[in-house]
């Protein structure tokens, strides 16, 4: 991520903060642009036009969408079309990820990204799922008919919004990718890190508790599991937190010897 970005995501960010109240409607705009950037070339370089101003970006956003989005989020989108992005891809992230930011915080209390994360954790446990979600030569239609489906009675409406937007526009990306980085981005708008856990067996509630009190403590903020279980880590655990990893697995210290052996 270029430095560009990473402003422009912060921009985007306080503007989300300067909103004030977040509705999900706001947030299902948002990610129905950036769906319809994604498929118009043309509209998205215009977006992206450093040599044009905020407001030449407003004109054209009501160009485009019109009375289609609610003025919040026409708003939105011309704030996030006004920062300079490092591409045009950043750019379509970061309206991507504005939208999830919006329907976290509409969701409330739901634990929208627990529910992303059991959701992915779902659809990785059975490859007929992965397929029916993932394969390209499957309808849109067909793909968003089962996440609702499967999500519209146990799920909160904005994990299901999110889910069903990622299935309609994967630009390229797996699944179980596209929900760990949408449940990523939900937890952090919530005040969450994200600790991805690997252990050759799935860890006990106790030992969960226990881990999330241990590395809550470390991080000075709270913390969201991503579970992984992988059998070729033998034993121990791999943890990761942002760019910090804690690698005590048996295939890390295996690896570490054959190292030294080698030496």
């Amino acid at each position: 991520m270029g430095s560009a970005t990473r402003e422009a995501l912060a921009g985007t960010r306080a503007e989300l903060a300067a909103l004030g109240r977040a509705e999900l409607p706001v947030a299902g705009d948002l990610l129905a642009a950036t769906r319809v950037i994604a498929a118009t070339p043309q509209l998205r370089t215009a977006l992206t036009d450093n040599e044009a101003d905020a407001a030449q970006k407003a004109e054209l956003v009501e160009r485009v969408f019109g009375g289609r989005i609610a003025p919040a989020s026409a708003k939105l989108l011309v704030s996030a079309a006004s920062q300079r992005w490092s591409s045009q891809a950043d750019f379509l992230d970061g309206v991507e990820e504005l939208g999830f930011r919006v329907a976290a915080e509409a969701a409330g209390d739901a634990e929208v990204d627990a529910e992303l994360y059991a959701f992915q954790r779902t659809v990785a446990s059975d490859a007929e799922l992965e397929l029916a979600l993932g394969s390209k030569l499957g309808s849109v239609e067909a793909k968003v008919t089962l996440v609702e489906r499967l999500l519209g009675r146990v799920a909160s409406p904005a994990t299901t919004l999110i889910v069903r937007h990622l299935v309609q526009s994967p630009r390229g990306r797996r699944t179980g990718e596209m929900l760990r980085g949408a449940a990523a981005v939900v937890a952090d708008q919530r005040g969450f890190d994200v600790a991805t856990v690997t252990t050759a067996a799935p860890l006990t509630g106790d030992q969960l508790a226990r881990l999330e009190r241990t590395l809550g403590a470390q991080a000075g903020r709270r913390v969201r599991f991503d579970a992984i279980v992988d059998p070729e880590v033998l034993g121990g655990i791999r943890v990761q937190i942002g760019d910090d990893v804690i690698d005590g697995s048996v295939a890390s210290r295996l690896s570490d010897l054959r190292q030294k052996l080698a030496g």
